[in-house]
């Protein structure tokens, strides 16, 4: 029986493309990665993160020199998150129901924790973050022991290939919502 609701937040639960994408632009022109718009970015949708990488021109071992940066960027402009249409009905609905819902996202604590304030989301329990974007299986791994639940007594809701991985790696059913970053071509498999 499920018990937790696991969300994703980027593209799952808070549409944050354009925040996303301005963040980058401007780390872009700082490191001389490409810049793009929102059409490349709906584009981008059908590339892996390998291929995102190359079509950036951004090599992924500067991304723990980056992301500090951006998640910095993207908490200057977290007023102009907004959650998704339904969406907080969705929680609330959830939590009527009894099940307790977490977010575990790459995205940086605080900025979660500063959108759930505002949007006055009180019904998720807890949010647990990496700085990894690769790392999502340890965190479902930790969270399971550290609440001695089995992974039949949660599921995971996300939009990316590697939240499906992820899921994979832990034993844990998985949501795939289709608006997020990651069209249905590459989650397919």
């Amino acid at each position: 029986m499920v018990k937790y609701v696991i969300f994703d937040f980027d593209g799952t639960l808070a549409d944050s493309r354009r925040v996303l994408l301005k963040s980058w632009n401007i780390l872009a022109k700082q490191y001389y990665f490409r810049e793009i718009n929102l059409n490349e970015m709906e584009k981008m949708k059908k590339l892996s993160i390998k291929e995102r990488g190359r079509y950036l021109q951004f090599p992924m071992f500067k991304m723990p020199i980056v992301m500090p940066k951006f998640y910095q960027l993207y908490r200057e402009s977290i007023n102009e998150v907004k959650l998704y249409d339904g969406i907080a009905e969705m929680l609330a609905e959830l939590e009527r129901k009894g099940y307790k819902t977490i977010i575990i996202s790459s995205n940086s604590k605080e900025n979660i924790m500063t959108f759930l304030k505002s949007n006055k989301l009180t019904s998720i329990t807890n949010v647990i973050c990496s700085s990894s974007i690769f790392g999502k299986n340890k965190l479902i791994h930790r969270f399971l022991r550290g609440n001695n639940l089995k992974p039949s007594e949660v599921i995971y809701v996300g939009d990316e290939r590697r939240d499906i991985l992820a899921c994979k790696k832990t034993g844990v059913k998985i949501i795939w919502v289709s608006w997020g970053y990651d069209s249905f071509e590459v989650v397919k498999k």
